[in-house]
């Protein structure tokens, strides 16, 4: 994966979850993480692809100590100004060859990476090697079941480069990736035209009536 489409991009990534319907995406999106993970006080967790730290706060507000791994230097340099703190480190490494020895953490999450990800079994693996055993690795991805994901394909079909380089998932497929049973649920039920007003009520009826098809879809798996 090339960095250079994430090193311009810091700000804009940032600013779209400034807007009305990004602060709720937000929302519903560490609301799901923080299910998943369960981060505890003085836990020591890896964020990998942390990006620009936008969800690594989340765990840190918890009391643990995250050490965030992301390839783009310009996103790592706004995570280290946005999570600045003696309990969290930032790091220029690649989530698929991590310079990490066996069982080294308590919990493993990545928020949004897998997709750009050319060999995601071998990444989530790594993952999984890191974590120790017993603790949580928790990864989520675009779900191509949503319409999200229909749009996106279109805006990549006419050029954008980001979509370009996305590979959208299945909660089937992601189960494919980690032969061992695993958690798999979904956040992102309304679309990003719906009126802000309205969209608790579609989130909350869009995680009842389709449960799969959420664009935000998170898969947890614990090491054996």
């Amino acid at each position: 994966m090339t960095t250079a489409l994430f090193d311009t991009w810091p700000e804009q990534y940032d600013r779209w979850f400034d807007t009305p319907t990004g602060q709720l995406v937000k929302i519903y999106e560490s609301a799901l993480l923080l299910e998943f993970l369960a981060p505890q006080p003085g836990e020591r967790i890896l964020d990998a692809g942390c990006g620009t730290g936008l969800f690594t706060g989340d765990v840190l507000d918890r009391g643990a100590m995250v050490i965030g791994v992301d390839l783009s230097v310009p996103m790592l340099d706004r995570a280290r100004k946005r999570a600045a703190g003696p309990r969290f480190t930032a790091l220029c490494a690649d989530m698929g060859a991590l310079p990490f020895a066996d069982n080294s953490f308590d919990r493993v999450f990545s928020m949004t990476a897998i997709e750009f990800v050319a060999d995601a079994a071998k990444a989530i693996a790594e993952l999984n090697r890191v974590v120790r055993r017993g603790g949580p690795v928790v990864v989520t991805t675009l779900n191509s079941r949503s319409p999200w994901a229909t749009r996106r394909k279109r805006k990549a079909e006419q050029g954008h480069s980001l979509f370009q380089e996305i590979c959208f998932r299945s909660p089937e497929e992601m189960r494919s990736l980690v032969p061992v049973p695993c958690q798999v649920k979904t956040a992102i039920h309304f679309q990003k035209d719906d009126p802000v007003d309205l969209i608790p009520a579609t989130e909350t009826r869009g995680g009842r009536l389709s449960p799969d098809a959420g664009a935000f879809l998170a898969v947890r798996w614990q090491k054996q």
